[in-house]
């Protein structure tokens, strides 16, 4: 039987949590609802949240995907916390354009950027 390995390697920087997604498709729905899982205690732990979400080995998500961050956003937001995105393919980066998400999420090329940024928040 083959084991599942972990949906995402979580860690910290001074207040700033990186969540780094280590699947290189994020498509089903079981897949997005264990993401969720993952996640929302880690905002619920963090006052105010910092939370980078690292997307370098992601080439592929569903729409889904996509509401569940904006859902995160929210969350955060509400709990006075920022979040950063960073490492985006371009062919996802082009879904953020069309749906201008690039609008509402700070978009960084590397993780330790969006760290930086949310350092000096």
């Amino acid at each position: 039987m083959s084991q599942m390995q972990p949906m995402v390697a979580v860690h910290y920087v001074d207040d700033v949590v990186v969540v780094t997604i280590d699947r290189e498709k994020i498509l089903e729905e079981k897949d997005i609802q264990t993401l969720e899982e993952t996640i929302l205690p880690i905002i619920e732990e963090n006052e105010p949240p910092k939370m980078v979400i690292d997307f370098c080995k992601v080439d592929y998500l569903s729409s889904s995907v996509l509401g569940l961050l904006i859902r995160l956003n929210t969350m955060i937001k509400d709990r006075g916390g920022n979040i950063c995105l960073s490492n985006i393919s371009e062919r996802i980066f082009g879904i953020f354009k069309i749906t201008r998400l690039d609008k509402v999420f700070s978009v960084f090329d590397e993780s330790n950027e969006a760290v930086s940024h949310l350092r000096n928040k």
